[in-house]
């Protein structure tokens, strides 16, 4: 039986750095022929990403991804509405069945310039016709991002069929429960390193399981191109949703699994197995303050490898396991010692 491993199981070894400044770190990066300032992609959920995130990651040098959970005519609206807010790139989410093609060809239209094909297994002969279908009829006129899936294999299968970047990672989401539910799942930082080995230059999108500037850190060493992120990103001022104040006068948000009973009788009416948790998540404020901390941390774990970019960072990285114990002195453990 094959050992795992996790973000949190990992650490990075520092190295030799003549880096005087984190300002001296680039973190540009590209999907074909859009440019980046970071590698940061907004997870496409009806409580993290509509015009408002999209348009403040898009000034942050980031790519918000518009959720596919409303109708057609909505979504192509929150499109309209990010590049009318200035928008440079915008990605929209679509599925693979239904209708997939309709809603890729409207928000198309309207301005997104990336598709990003959101299920959850994307290792699927439905996926295969997706790709083909959307390629057939856009070309390379638009970036086609696929996913979601765990294996070299399965990676290998989705380039081959021509996406131009692919979603690595099943279950590891912070609301996610599909490796309770169903037993299967790998961890995202073991799909990464695997997927890593792939001859095809596709775009890898770690996603899933990531809590903190040093796990992106730790996926763009392992070969990742760029992170998708939800938790990070839950309870601004950007996500959808009102602010709620609980009765100890604490605010919140809502914070919700797209597979989530709560989720799906909300935009299908029905809800079969969930595989998702739905939740409330403390109120944060801005989330342009949370992507500039986030790209403070990127640019200083760059900087402790001796890497000026992120193809520096993969060329020097070493990955060392930590034990349980490293684990718990790699946190701020004052704070749990003092209780």
């Amino acid at each position: 039986m094959k050992q795992t491993y996790s973000f949190d199981d990992v650490l990075l070894v520092p190295q030799y750095s003549d880096i005087n400044s984190r300002s001296e770190v680039n973190t540009k990066c590209n999907l074909t022929n859009f440019d980046f300032s970071l590698p940061i992609i907004s997870s496409p959920m009806d409580t993290i990403t509509e015009t408002d995130m999209a348009t403040t990651l898009s000034n942050s040098g980031a790519l918000g991804i518009i959720h596919r959970y409303n109708t057609i005519q909505k979504q192509a609206q929150l499109v309209v509405d990010a590049r009318l807010q200035g928008c440079k790139n915008i990605g929209a989410a679509i599925g693979i069945a239904g209708d997939f093609l309709e809603r890729a060809i409207t928000v198309v239209d309207v301005g997104a310039n990336i598709l990003c094909i959101d299920v959850a297994h994307g290792h699927h002969s439905m996926m295969h016709k997706a790709i083909n279908t959307l390629k057939d009829k856009f070309g390379d006129q638009v970036h086609i991002m696929a996913g979601n899936v765990a294996t070299l294999e399965a990676f290998d299968a989705l380039a081959s069929w021509g996406a131009d970047s692919v979603r690595v990672g099943i279950g590891g989401g912070s609301i996610c429960s599909t490796r309770i539910v169903t037993g299967h799942g790998v961890p995202t930082l073991q799909s990464v390193m695997e997927c890593a080995k792939s001859s095809y230059d596709t775009k890898i999108i770690a996603d899933g399981g990531i809590k903190t500037s040093g796990d992106i850190v730790k996926a763009l060493a392992a070969g990742a191109d760029f992170v998708m992120i939800g938790s990070m990103l839950a309870g601004t001022d950007e996500s959808p949703g009102d602010v709620r104040v609980k009765l100890n006068g604490e605010k919140y948000k809502e914070y919700r699994g797209m597979a989530s009973k709560e989720a799906q009788r909300d935009w299908r009416g029905k809800s079969s197995t969930p595989e998702g948790v739905a939740t409330m998540v403390p109120y944060r404020g801005s989330v342009a303050d949370i992507l500039a901390d986030i790209e403070g941390g990127i640019r200083s774990g760059l900087s402790y490898t001796g890497a000026r970019n992120i193809s520096e960072l993969q060329a020097r990285a070493e990955f060392i396991l930590q034990s349980s114990a490293a684990q718990l002195e790699s946190n701020t453990h004052i704070l749990w010692r003092n209780k």
